[in-house]
């Protein structure tokens, strides 16, 4: 056809151009079918499945916002986000807190500073499956160790995991044992890029070491701060391996946070719309705490 170039009239530039753009395409492509295949036709399933009645088994029926509008008289589910906010609440805050305190103590030369470091770490690196096991053995009502050193102290034994009114706060105190450690390793690389400039001149006039903390060190460590309170809380709002492996959701249902609620509806119960509207109310709850932190940012920045 007139004015379509030919391809033996296309040039060397143009040919160099299309073979670098296939070769790309040929090494991207397996990692663009995961992401589909894992990630966006998975999301978009389970939102057209938060619109239905479905088992699983037997052919799915739509049913529209029913499955939202029982959620909303659901008293499990009501009972499992404020779970999930009870332990956001303490686990986040706790765990910025002591992440920063340990840091300030393991920022500076010592002996041996490098083995504290790595002590703190490897909480961190456990999995969350393998810490429900030790501590299912250590807080165990009638063999535990804990219990046996309370008993050395003349404390009566506890129920920990097993009783309603401490369950919840125990995950909270092991899941600080675990994660404090990764806020301990951010905040140290923060502490690091502090100018010593800025503390020596903070020093040079007059300055004690609270007010260098309050004027030099926790502004520059603000976007750390930041980040970790938004991981930290993505993390609690998304717990489930170690109440699984604790709990089960129980004593009571005090220790059934919305993620293992979700899984307790798709899969025990096999209601498995249901546990995607659950999911999706998870969704845009995550959704809203990105959004919040990020509004609350832009004016410091803005000032800046």
């Amino acid at each position: 056809m007139p004015g379509l170039p030919s391809p033996l009239t296309v040039n060397p530039a143009q040919r160099r151009r299309r073979r670098e753009t296939a070769a790309a395409w040929t090494y991207v492509s397996p990692s663009v079918l995961i992401i589909l295949g894992l990630g966006v036709v998975p999301v978009a399933w389970s939102l057209l499945l938060s619109f239905q009645a479905d088992d699983l088994v037997t052919p799915s029926r739509f049913v529209g916002l029913d499955n939202y509008a029982a959620l909303a008289q659901d008293p499990h589910f009501a009972q499992a986000v404020g779970n999930t906010v009870l332990y956001t609440v303490l686990y986040v805050p706790l765990s910025v807190l002591f992440g920063f305190l340990l840091a300030q103590a393991l920022n500076r030369r010592i002996r041996l500073i490098g083995v504290y470091r790595t002590l703190v770490f490897v909480p961190f690196v456990l999995s969350a499956t393998a810490q429900g096991v030790l501590f299912s053995f250590i807080l165990d009502p009638q063999f535990g160790a804990a219990n046996s050193v309370l008993h050395h102290f003349g404390v009566s034994p506890q129920g920990f995991l097993t009783d309603p009114a401490q369950a919840l706060l125990v995950l909270v105190g092991i899941t600080l044992w675990s994660g404090t450690g990764f806020c301990v390793v951010v905040y140290l690389a923060a502490l690091q890029d502090v100018p010593p400039s800025l503390v020596e001149a903070a020093r040079l006039d007059g300055a004690g070491t609270w007010r260098v903390l309050r004027h030099v060190t926790l502004p520059a460590v603000l976007p750390v701060t930041a980040f970790l309170v938004l991981w930290q809380l993505i993390t609690s709002l998304q717990v489930f391996d170690l109440v699984y492996v604790t709990t089960k959701g129980g004593p009571l249902g005090s220790t059934t946070a919305i993620v293992y609620f979700v899984w307790e509806q798709a899969f025990k119960n096999f209601t498995a719309g249901y546990g995607a509207a659950s999911a999706y109310v998870l969704a845009v709850a995550l959704l809203v705490v990105v959004v919040a932190v990020r509004l609350v940012r832009r004016p410091r920045k803005a000032l800046r």
